[in-house]
C-alpha cells in the first residue's frame, strides 16, 4: 500500500483566492500523520501549488512544475500546459500517481496524473480522495452565502 494525501481545495471570489489542504498522509485507511504541508507558494510567493496522491511522486512533480514556472517567467498557462505536455512524454512522469492544484491572482488549473490541464469553469477546485465533498459543501457555500473565499474554503474542510 502506497502512502497517500488526502485533500487539497482551492476556492476563487471576489478576486481572491484561496488553497488549503487537510494535512492528511494516509496509508490505507489509516491516518499516518495530520499535520503535512501539501499547499506552497512558488514562483516569488505568486503561485499556490496544492498536491495530492503518492507523498514522493507528488513532491517530485511540485519541483518539476516549479521549474517550468520559472523557465516561464510565472506565465501559470504556459508553465501548465508545458508541464502537461513534458507529463505525457517523459516515461518516468508517467508514472507518477499524483495531482497538482495551481493557482495565481487570476488563473487556476488542475494538473491531472494524465497530463491534464483542467480549469474550473466555477472558481472551485478540488483534489484527492476527499474533493468531491470538499467541492460540494464549497460550490453549496458559493452559490447560497456571502462568506469569503477563505470562509468558504475553511467550512468546506
Amino acid at each position: 500500500t502506497s502512502m497517500e494525501a488526502t485533500t487539497i481545495l482551492s476556492v476563487r471570489k471576489n478576486k481572491s483566492v484561496v488553497m488549503i489542504g487537510d494535512g492528511q498522509v494516509t496509508l490505507g485507511n489509516t491516518v499516518m500523520k495530520s499535520n503535512a504541508r501539501k499547499v506552497k507558494k512558488t514562483y516569488h510567493d505568486k503561485v499556490l501549488a496544492g498536491f495530492a496522491g503518492a507523498t514522493a511522486d507528488a513532491f517530485t512533480l511540485f519541483e518539476r512544475f516549479e521549474g517550468k514556472l520559472e523557465e516561464c517567467s510565472g506565465n501559470l498557462t504556459k508553465a501548465a500546459v508545458d508541464m502537461a505536455k513534458e507529463w505525457r512524454s517523459d516515461k518516468m512522469l508517467r508514472r507518477l500517481e499524483a495531482m497538482l492544484c495551481v493557482a495565481d491572482k487570476k488563473l487556476s488549473f488542475i494538473l491531472s496524473g494524465t497530463g491534464d490541464v483542467i480549469e474550473p469553469e466555477d472558481g472551485v477546485m478540488a483534489i484527492g480522495s476527499g474533493s468531491m465533498f470538499a467541492i460540494s459543501a464549497a460550490k453549496a457555500l458559493m452559490d447560497n452565502t456571502k462568506l469569503t473565499a477563505k470562509e468558504i474554503a475553511l467550512k468546506s474542510m
